[in-house]
């Protein structure tokens, strides 16, 4: 269970097929596991479709429950001038 944890929390929200191939668990351990993790609380999981060359994927989307990844480097933008509060004159 901690592997898979491990690879959410380095990796950010995959497909169970995605955290199957980067943990080297199978697929069918890697869903077993994400569902007693998502019980526990520590995943968020929902089910997805996605279309491969217009062939439905099922699979599952998950990510760490609570965690939040360190912003990206680089410029931030700056405070929109519609939030500001206007002056009176």
């Amino acid at each position: 269970m901690q592997q898979i944890l491990q690879f959410l929390r380095a990796n950010g929200e995959r497909l169970d097929t995605e955290i199957a191939a980067g943990t080297g668990v199978s697929l069918k351990n890697v869903r077993q596991l994400l569902s007693e993790l998502s019980a526990k609380g520590e995943v968020i999981m929902c089910r997805t479709t996605r279309y491969t060359s217009g062939k439905p994927v099922e699979g599952m989307l998950c990510r760490a429950s609570g965690y939040v990844p360190p912003a990206s480097p680089g410029r931030k933008p700056k405070p929109a001038a519609a939030m500001q509060k206007p002056s009176r004159s």
